[in-house]
């Protein structure tokens, strides 16, 4: 049996942090971010992490 192969678009999205949560980054951060707030554009800073809901999936995606 052949092994799984990784979704490399999930590869290239997503890391896997000590803990075991995987990082995920922040969406509407590319561009015509003048009609953000200030406040929205600060939030966006700061790491987010993949719901517990989507992490087993994400996962598979990744480790496979």
């Amino acid at each position: 049996m052949p092994k799984m192969k990784s979704v490399k678009g999930a590869v290239k999205r997503f890391k896997v942090k000590k803990n075991g949560q995987i990082k995920r980054g922040t969406a509407f951060r590319s561009h015509i971010l003048t009609k953000q707030d200030a406040k929205t554009r600060r939030k966006q800073h700061a790491p987010k992490v993949v719901a517990k809901s989507d992490a087993k999936n994400i996962k598979e995606m990744i480790v496979s």
